[in-house]
């Protein structure tokens, strides 16, 4: 089974204020969380925090305080990395050569 890592929305809030994010973004990643029953793994959550508009290095940021290791962090965003790839190809439906 793998680590858990907990947040307090408040402290959550602070972090990406401090970022930049707005209001609207970050009450809209709270509503998600919810809609999560406030469970999610950490690849998704990256996933989130990138489509909100946050750099890489931000996002690192933000795992280190929540307390995930600097191993952990690379494999989540080597995993967003494959999703990525993984999506881009697989829209390639069929393929002929000639």
């Amino acid at each position: 089974m793998g680590v858990t890592y907990i947040v307090n929305r408040i402290e959550l809030k602070r972090m990406l204020t401090n970022l930049g994010v707005s209001d609207a973004s970050i009450e809209g990643l709270l509503i998600n969380l919810d809609k999560m029953h406030r469970h999610v793994n950490a690849v998704a959550f990256a996933g989130m925090l990138q489509k909100m508009g946050l750099k890489q290095s931000d996002i690192t940021n933000v795992l280190r305080r929540i307390g995930v290791d600097d191993v952990t962090i690379t494999d989540v965003f080597n995993m967003l990395d494959e999703e990525k790839i993984t999506s881009t190809f697989g829209k390639v439906s069929e393929l002929v050569l000639g």
